[in-house]
């Protein structure tokens, strides 16, 4: 099979595509063949070494296909099954071993792009939106880089839960994006001079002075600040990735001064560690796609052989929605 390696810590010129011994699946395992992976910015971090990982190896962890082969104790699959998956490593790939655990059945009414494109972002915008701030009929919440893959589907969420949507973004076409998607205000980045001041300053004009009930925020160090200063009294600001790079350590007394608000760094393992909740999650996200109520935008797709311009397009925020490999 055709996969693609980090060959070593680096940018998207260490991404090789090379021929690979086609995997055998271990008793608890499906063999999958891909019909498209999904890029995310955690496949960057692992690439470039942010992420401990071990070199070479093939990068991402997400995908749909077709089951080809199952292992011994698998119960819940056969062949010819469709799936999907949010983390199985080694996902840039024409075959990938997926363990059952993992694996998602794809109903009809979802094609296979939509159902590569949902696993990681779909599950992170779900938990976001349910349990990390549980948005409501009334709340106000702030996304940023709304017209990113999560940010078109946590808008989406939010406004089906009664929620009202201020959305920041950096270009008019992706104001576009986010306002189809639900958002009722957008902000843009690209017209402000100095985020820490003027975010929040537009973020309350907005609010009737009062902030918003909770930011979820994916970009990380550069909007930290912005972010926290944007919360209503008692907000909760859920700091959910480092698109832009690590927030350095927080004084908790910023947390006190902000208004007694909430900081909260979730990840997607603690929020699908049963079978009950990644199920739960999972069906009500492809429930939605196949229904029409939940809008999956595909914003590139890329052959596998380019691998690296992908990822070269996602670190330059010139994406959006979701970026495909296809095999």
């Amino acid at each position: 099979m055709r996969a693609v390696i980090a060959s070593s810590p680096g940018g998207p010129e260490v991404l090789v595509v090379t021929d690979r011994p086609d995997p055998l699946p271990g008793p608890d395992e499906v063999l999958v063949r891909v019909a498209a992976a999904g890029v995310n910015f955690i496949d960057t971090y692992r690439r470039s070494g942010a992420y401990a990982m071990p070199f070479p190896h093939v990068v991402g962890s997400e995908g749909a296909g077709v089951v080809q082969a199952v292992g011994a104790d698998v119960a819940r699959f056969a062949p010819g099954d469709r799936v999907a998956w949010a983390q199985a490593p080694g996902s840039y790939a024409e075959l990938v071993v997926v363990r059952e655990r993992e694996l998602l059945a794809v109903p009809d009414g979802v094609d296979d792009r939509a159902a590569a494109a949902l696993p990681l972002q779909g599950l992170t915008a779900h938990y976001l939106a349910t349990a990390s701030y549980r948005v409501a009929p009334g709340s106000a919440v702030l996304v940023h880089a709304a017209a990113g893959g999560v940010g078109l589907l946590l808008t989406q969420l939010a406004v089906a839960r009664g929620g009202r949507v201020l959305a920041t973004v950096g270009a008019a076409h992706k104001e576009d994006l986010a306002r189809a998607a639900g958002a009722s205000d957008v902000i843009r980045y690209d017209e402000l001079t100095d985020l820490p001041s003027e975010l929040p300053a537009a973020v309350r004009e907005l609010t009737g002075g009062r902030g918003v009930d909770a930011v979820y925020d994916g970009v990380g160090r550069t909007t930290f600040d912005a972010s926290l200063a944007s919360l209503a009294r008692r907000g909760t600001l859920v700091l959910f990735g480092a698109a832009s790079g690590p927030v350095p350590p927080v004084d908790p007394q910023r947390l006190n001064a902000a208004g007694s608000v909430f900081l909260t760094r979730p990840t997607l393992g603690d929020h699908v560690a049963t079978r009950d909740e990644l199920e739960w999650r999972a069906d009500e996200l492809f429930a939605a796609v196949a229904d029409g109520s939940l809008d999956v935008r595909v914003g590139a797709t890329y052959p596998l052989a380019d691998a690296a311009d992908a990822h070269r397009a996602l670190e330059a925020r010139a994406t959006t929605g979701k970026v495909l490999l296809l095999p």
